[in-house]
């Protein structure tokens, strides 16, 4: 029986790296597609196609003889650069997703997943740490983030018209703060964790560290193996609205920090910067339909994922001071 082939767009990215890791294991004909290759470990893509895929035609050759699209492409990052990106960040994945959902309905491919974001729920459902989970529906009405939350919720729809119109059967994820090994760690594009884990990692036990916003906003954090699985799972089930994936374990930034500072065995001094940028002031996913859907939900507990992700990023920090201590003894 042939192999499926798949294409993993955003496959030089963390989740998109991890998934075709994934699909590889699972038997899968994996094709990548992506602006940059993977930075930190090579990719385990049967093809991998470095390329723009805001260009169209770019786009129609990526999706050439494969059989389920694993739409992950993205410009994105953390809070910094996603609140202060809005015209590049909306502009770009408006061209890569519309560019991506035509070409995969010309190519008649199987199945077309598209992986969102939670930044699509309402803004004024999100003002207090001790935030309601987030429910699917209450997507409408709607009062996404500027920007990033907004095209991936128009995204959203496209695939909802594409389903619909043409009969392209598409499949929607909404990511709920994924971390772990192989993320981006810094250079302004890394998510909560990932940032925590590598001031921690650089300072010495009792140093100070600083906190963007008062630690007390909420959030949830997902360990990337789930959400892989997650995105498999989704993609081969019968549900064509939006899911979210992630975890309900609801902690605030705060928490994070002591979390992190436990696992490098380090206690820490919080600092907190209340001129920098914090998001909403909480958020938490809702996974009651994932359950009833899938009969799964991510199981990894922060305290658990945290100690391979921590560890990964303190190795590399270390080797970079290492480096630097190197090249001025020279």
């Amino acid at each position: 029986m042939p192999k499926k082939a798949a294409l993993v767009t955003g496959a030089g990215g963390f989740i998109g790296h991890h998934l075709v890791s994934y699909l590889v294991n699972k038997g899968y004909f994996v094709r990548g597609a992506d602006i940059k290759l993977p930075e930190y470990e090579r990719s385990k893509a049967h093809d991998f196609l470095k390329m723009d895929l805001r260009n169209e035609e770019n786009c129609r050759v990526a999706v050439q003889g494969v059989d389920e699209v694993y739409h992950l492409a993205a410009d994105m990052g953390g809070i910094g650069y996603i609140s202060g990106s809005h015209a590049a960040i909306a502009l770009n994945n408006t061209l890569i997703n519309a560019h991506m959902l035509k070409a995969s309905r010309k190519a008649a491919v199987d199945r077309f997943l598209f992986s969102s974001s939670a930044c699509i729920y309402p803004l004024h459902l999100q003002k207090s740490p001790d935030v309601v989970p987030l429910r699917e529906e209450d997507a409408f009405p709607a009062q996404p983030e500027e920007g990033y939350g907004l095209e991936k919720l128009y995204m959203e729809k496209l695939c909802q018209y594409a389903h619909e119109d043409w009969g392209l059967v598409t499949r929607v994820v909404r990511f709920h703060n994924v971390y772990g090994p192989l993320g981006t760690y810094d250079g302004g594009r890394e998510k909560a964790p990932a940032a925590i884990c590598r001031k921690v990692a650089g300072c010495r036990d009792g140093d100070t560290i600083d906190i963007w916003g008062d630690g007390e906003q909420t959030r949830s954090f997902m360990y990337v193996d789930d959400c892989v699985e997650g995105i498999h799972r989704i993609m081969q089930s019968d549900y064509a609205s939006p899911l979210n994936l992630g975890t309900d374990e609801l902690v605030t930034i705060n928490e994070l920090v002591d979390i992190a500072a436990n696992a490098a065995g380090k206690s820490v001094v919080r600092r907190h910067d209340l001129t920098k940028p914090q998001g909403v002031r909480g958020r938490n996913s809702d996974n009651s339909r994932l359950r009833q859907v899938l009969g799964w939900e991510p199981g990894m507990p922060l305290r658990e994922g945290i100690v391979p992700t921590y560890r990964w990023i303190a190795g590399r920090v270390k080797d970079e001071a290492m480096a630097v201590t190197a090249l001025a003894s020279d």
